[in-house]
């Protein structure tokens, strides 16, 4: 079957596809969506005026257009038309039918046409090149100063640069630098910077109107430019020291054309185990979709979006780095006159131990080996999004439009491995020393209760009215966890279970101006701490614990692909947790035409806070404040920026932002005791260059 690698236009297609597979959602320093997002979970936020950090993939719910028959007779030629009467005419004549046959004998038949139906493939995604700069990102916190259990350590210092302790302990000291004639002087370097790319594609294979296989294919996934040099390789270690251990692989050797980095000669293909940490190619999803005349199936390993993308987000985005990814099974449904949209799932979160091994090379299926060890989720949502055309039509009157959904989730857990372990690794089958007592707090047998469970409503308010546009979302976690070892968690058994009761809120508020050139915003944010709880980050057992039985663990975290800033919740403290924000901005185009090509800049201001101070490194709840800018420009190329909402064709923008800490970061009294030592806090500050073709 030939391929097709042309745009198509769409058709209409089963009850609700156009409505749960809306525009992307973004956070306030995002951009809109190039398109509406592949399809994701449920509803998403479908209205706004990009900046210029983001885009989506594109409308993933476009089918093929009707493809005339293909002449039965030469297979090898090139599709026939209407123009070639003998081939329809002998086409009619020999069709078989129940009844009589059509007066007119150049008519084809409903059933040939699927019959021979071919399908078309359709590719879309983007390349992009991304340059930045980080300085001082320690904030100059130079030690890994701990609370409790707890390091304050936020962000690690470069592996160049010297520094002292601030009570009086030895710090780092990289003493190889300075001349020839005076050797091995200390180093001093807080400045971090490189570049990396990524191409990702979103082939698409249209079966038929109502049938298609999406998938999505990265190739160089953020690959560090100059990274796979040929003066550097790796191989599988097998020491048993902590260090090797921990990694799993050891230097390979030198080049001997390379010996050192000075005399590389090109850069290698990105190879896992021999260069690289990753593959050059990833195929991260692959789903199908399948309209019935009630509803749409969905099944395979999917995007999950919904809402603001506070909770599940599809990370679709042409300057995203963390996606929502789903192994499930779903079913969408809806009253289109009502524009009511409702709909289940069956999810496939974490299996436990499976049967794979080496040999699967060469065939086989692998299976899941411990049933109640699964992570069970199921999900369900209610919406109610208006359609595009009487969305358009309402705003245009003046008209309020309200849309609202509810998505809920429940998981729960029997059993599960041991923290830290692979399940794989283990041999279950004769159960370990410990068979006899699974339930044993030294694990021995690889398996220990878990007897958890997370109840996870999420609900999702847009209102929208002329050039205004006011969008919340709220979740909440509720759940315990039955028994976890190797952590400080009070409950040492399944009888005294780990509560846990976490709170998330984000909304945004939007209006334009000056022929929509001009878009103001302000967001808000807010995610539930820990009272019982000494860091914001998260602590190196992954899981933030009640402390003495004193409470909950209750520290919210947003998806980490929620931007809403460039230094502090980006990179810092890695997403929004623990903390809120309040966040005013201002865009501006100062150039842009009806073809997609524009000219602007914006500017933002971010002020964040504890939301308990017990959490900050300084027991303050003032974190810092953070000034960005940007500077943004796209091409009129592209078939995808036929609208200055829309990123297409070439794309770039120019970024600096400039973090400011406050006392939360600071070190407390006493922490500081070496005389002649500046520990004080200092700004950080990045600069970053977007370059970027989406497609």
């Amino acid at each position: 079957m030939p391929w097709r690698h042309r745009p198509i236009s769409s058709v209409s297609i089963a009850l609700c596809a156009s409505a749960l597979l809306p525009l992307s959602a973004r956070a306030d320093d995002q951009a809109s969506a190039a398109g509406p997002a592949p399809p994701s979970l449920a509803v998403q936020s479908n209205r706004g005026t990009p900046d210029a950090s983001q885009t989506a993939a594109p409308d993933a719910t476009k089918t093929p257009a009707a493809i005339p028959p293909r002449d039965p007779v030469s297979a090898g030629d090139t599709l026939r038309t209407s123009s070639d009467p003998q081939v329809l005419t002998g086409q009619a004549a020999g069709h078989p039918t129940a009844g009589e046959i059509a007066p007119n004998p150049d008519e084809v038949f409903s059933d040939s046409w699927w019959g021979r139906a071919r399908p078309v493939i359709e590719i879309h995604g983007y390349f992009r090149t991304r340059a930045e700069l980080f300085q001082n990102f320690s904030l100059g916190r130079n030690s890994s100063t701990t609370q409790g259990n707890d390091s304050q350590y936020l962000f690690p210092q470069p592996i160049d640069n010297s520094y002292g302790q601030p009570n009086g302990n030895p710090g780092q000291s990289v003493a190889i630098c300075g001349n020839s004639s005076i050797p091995n002087q200390p180093c001093y370097d807080k400045t971090e910077s490189g570049a990396n790319l990524r191409l990702r594609l979103n082939p698409e294979i249209h079966i038929s109107d109502n049938l298609r296989i999406l998938t999505q294919v990265t190739l160089l996934d953020n690959l560090v430019l100059g990274s796979t040099s040929d003066a550097y390789s790796m191989a599988p270690s097998s020491s048993t020291t902590a260090t090797s251990s921990s990694t799993g692989y050891r230097s390979a050797g030198a080049n001997p054309y390379a010996p050192i980095s000075m005399f590389t000669t090109t850069q290698g293909v990105q190879t896992a185990g021999v260069n690289s940490w990753t593959n050059s190619i990833n195929v991260t999803r692959a789903w199908g979709e399948y309209e019935t005349p009630v509803g749409q199936l969905r099944f395979g390993r999917m995007p999950g979006h919904w809402g603001l993308g506070m909770v599940e987000n599809s990370g679709d985005g042409i300057d995203s780095d963390y996606q929502t990814t789903l192994d499930r099974i779903m079913f969408v449904s809806g009253i289109k006159p009502l524009d009511l949209y409702f709909g289940g799932a069956w999810d496939f979160v974490a299996t436990g131990p499976t049967s794979a091994s080496t040999l699967d090379a060469y065939g086989g299926q692998p299976y899941n080996t411990c049933n109640l060890c699964n992570v069970g989720e199921w999900a369900a949502f209610v919406a109610h999004r208006t359609s595009p055309e009487l969305q358009r039509a309402k705003l245009a009157r003046g008209d309020v439009v309200l849309n609202a959904g509810l998505y809920t989730v429940y998981r729960n857990q029997y059993l599960d491995s041991a923290p830290g372990t692979n399940p794989n690794t283990i041999n279950y089958s004769s159960g370990g020393s410990g068979s006899s007592n699974y339930a044993s707090t030294s694990s021995s047998s690889g398996l220990e209760p878990r007897q958890a469970w997370e109840l996870i409503p999420d609900a999702w308010v847009q209102l929208l009215w002329q050039k205004l546009r006011v969008e919340a979302e709220l979740a909440t976690i509720q759940g315990s966890i039955g028994w976890m070892s190797g952590t400080a968690i009070s409950a040492t058994n399944v009888n005294s279970p780990v509560n846990i009761q976490e709170w998330g809120l984000a909304s945004q508020t939007e209006f334009k101006a000056v022929d929509d050139k001009l878009d103001l915003r302000f967001g808000f944010g807010w995610a539930s701490g820990d009272r019982w709880a000494t860091t914001l980050s998260a602590p190196t057992s992954g899981l933030r614990t009640e402390q003495n039985g004193s409470g909950p663990i209750s520290t919210f975290q947003f998806h980490p692909d929620y931007r809403i800033d460039l230094i502090f919740y980006r990179h810092i403290l890695s997403r929004v947790q623990g903390s809120y924000y309040f966040r005013p901005s201002v865009d501006y185009d100062f150039f842009r035409h009806p073809n997609g090509e524009k000219l602007g800049g914006g500017l933002a201001v971010i002020w964040s806070r504890a939301s308990e101070f017990i959490q900050a490194p300084g027991h303050d709840r003032d974190l810092g404040v953070e000034l960005d800018g940007q500077v943004y420009f796209q091409s009129r190329d592209g078939s995808l920026n036929d609208d200055p909402g829309k990123i297409g064709g070439f794309f770039t923008m120019l970024q600096y932002g400039v973090f400011f800490p406050m006392g939360g970061l600071n070190y407390l009294p006493g922490q500081v005791t070496a005389p002649n030592f500046n520990a004080g806090l200092s700004p950080a500050q990045t600069v970053r260059l977007f370059l970027g073709i989406a497609f």
